[in-house]
């Protein structure tokens, strides 16, 4: 499956939650528009039958499941890709195991020479942030729009944008070159098919 050229990023907010809640809400997100789903989870679940069941609903809406730090998971359950972090070494490692055709891309946080070393290493696209406060990521680095702008003149592949992103601001970073906003809590805290309209609106007026 093709990475979408825009649009909602949906990733998985699993803590406390129970499969059945997590498998609804993320129907729900597909349901209302996300274009990309991302299976992550730090907790303590059946990581192999979420992700099943997570890979068999996104088929169902044509849109590419990829799974967070674990290439090997990815290959077991046939994941369109898989979200890496920023070693170099592991989109490698991660391309020798998915093949050619898989999506994977790499965290640059407010790195372009990162995310510029990415593309040449073959990465389908790359993720900055984090852009504001965020309850998922609060103690991460945070990320200047400026840096958005100066992807958007030197990345090929697509850019996303993460970091505590609502409707109210996600305008701006799309503005500033983002292709995809990828969201957790603005979606998942929420009713998530209500949420993930009113950022898929966000895409129809860019």
């Amino acid at each position: 499956m093709k990475f979408p050229t825009s649009g909602l990023y949906a990733i998985t907010q699993t803590e406390a939650k129970q499969s059945a809640v997590i498998i609804d809400e993320v129907s729900r997100a597909l349901k209302g528009g996300a274009k990309l789903i991302q299976y992550r989870d730090k907790s303590s679940n059946d990581k192999v039958y979420l992700a099943t069941q997570l890979l068999n609903l996104c088929k169902q809406y044509h849109v590419p499941l990829l799974i967070n730090d674990d290439a090997t998971l990815a290959y077991q359950i046939g994941a369109d890709g898989v979200h890496i972090g920023k070693d170099d070494g592991e989109l490698t490692a991660a391309r020798k195991i998915l093949g050619p055709k898989a999506i994977i891309g790499q965290s640059c946080y407010d790195n372009i020479n990162l995310a510029l070393q990415a593309e040449k290493n073959g990465a389908d696209y790359v993720a900055f942030g984090r852009f504001f406060p965020s309850s998922s990521k609060p103690l991460a680095a945070p990320a200047h729009i400026e840096t958005l702008r100066l992807a958007r003149t030197k990345i090929k592949v697509p850019i996303v944008a993460i970091g505590g992103i609502l409707p109210e601001n996600g305008n701006q970073l799309l503005k500033a070159g983002a292709d995809l906003l990828a969201v957790i809590g603005g979606v998942f805290t929420h009713d998530p098919e209500t949420s993930a309209r009113q950022y898929s609106k966000l895409f129809k007026n860019n």
